[in-house]
Parts: structure tokens; C-alpha cells; sequence
């Protein structure tokens, strides 16, 4: 079900549009500015009537990305007084899956990561901070796809994740770019 700003933490979904590969890429490039401006779309209502159409997808990690958080977090996972879901189907011990690069790199659309930290205004606006979870950029604005109960579901399998990304934009009646 899609979400008013400020109502996620769990199970949402995202939306993009789509066009010529030159209009495409400029529409991204704009919409990727909006969301750092933090002027990005107001996410998508029950009223919109056109299908929104997913243009990037933005995932957002339960830890800091500065050097310190990064330990922080690496230490207090081994210890058991951190977690966060989406790390675990994205990272190894130390650095980045391989299978996790593979499907990525099969998903559609650009699947951006980011710290709680570091997150777009825009998203973290949306997630209302909230995380990890898993956010659509799309022609009618933001949408949390996936929330941290959805990404546990995934086991650490980044073919589920893939899965769950498809299901949840399926439901809500989203198409992808391209």
C-alpha cells in the first residue's frame, strides 16, 4: 500500500517514468537533483491515476558511512548490538557481494546506496528515519518499497531482495523505466 510522508518504516513501495534514453537520462538527472535539494515530489497518493513508472531505486543502510560508523557498525554486528538487513544482503565481512553486484547490475533500473548519514534529503524525508529500507524514485516522487521487516524477510539473498523489489512495485501497480 503506498504511504503519506511520514507514515513508513515498514513495506512500502517506489514509482519512475519513462521516455526516450535522452529525455530518460535527463528526467534522471533532474529528479536526482530534486532529491538532493531536498525539493524532491511529495510521494504518490491514492489519487494519482497514471501508473507510476520507477526510474531508480535508493537503499539505505542502518549505519553511518563515515569511518567511524563503519567500524562502529562492524564491531557491534560481530557483537550482536547491530544489524541491518540490507548490509547483510549487500556486504560480506568487509566489502561488497559479488552476488549482490550481479543482481544489481541486472535490475532495470540504477539502484543507489546510501547511509543514514549521507541519504538524499528528499528520502530521508520520506523514510522519516526509518531504516534500512528500500525507496523508489519515480515520475510521481518517492516510494518506500521495502521496509527492514521486508529486507529480513530476504534472508541476506540478493535474489530475493530482487524478488521482493519486483513484488512490491507489481503491487502497487508500478511499471519500470525503459
Amino acid at each position: 500500500m503506498l504511504h503519506q510522508r511520514g507514515e513508513l518504516c515498514r513495506g512500502e513501495q517506489a514509482v519512475t517514468h519513462a521516455g526516450s534514453p535522452t529525455v530518460q537520462a535527463k528526467q534522471r538527472a533532474e529528479s536526482f537533483e530534486r532529491i538532493h535539494r531536498g525539493t524532491a515530489p511529495t510521494p504518490m497518493t491514492p489519487e494519482t491515476s497514471s501508473a507510476p513508472v520507477i526510474e531508480r531505486l535508493v537503499g539505505v543502510y542502518n549505519a553511518n558511512g563515515t569511518l567511524r560508523g563503519e567500524l562502529a557498525y562492524w564491531i557491534g554486528a560481530r557483537l550482536g548490538r547491530a544489524h541491518c538487513a540490507l548490509c547483510d544482503i549487500t556486504h560480506g565481512t568487509v566489502r561488497e557481494r559479488p552476488d549482490w553486484q550481479v543482481c544489481r547490475d541486472g535490475l532495470p533500473v540504477p539502484f543507489d546506496t546510501y547511509h543514514v548519514d549521507d541519504q538524499p534529503l528528499g528520502v530521508r524525508e520520506v523514510l522519516n528515519d526509518c531504516a534500512p529500507a528500500v525507496v523508489a524514485q519515480t515520475d510521481h516522487g518517492l516510494v518506500v518499497l521495502l521496509g527492514a521487516d521486508e529486507l529480513e524477510a530476504c534472508e541476506g539473498s540478493p535474489d530475493r531482495l530482487t524478488e521482493a523489489i519486483s513484488a512490491a512495485a507489481d503491487a502497487a501497480g508500478m511499471r519500470w523505466a525503459g
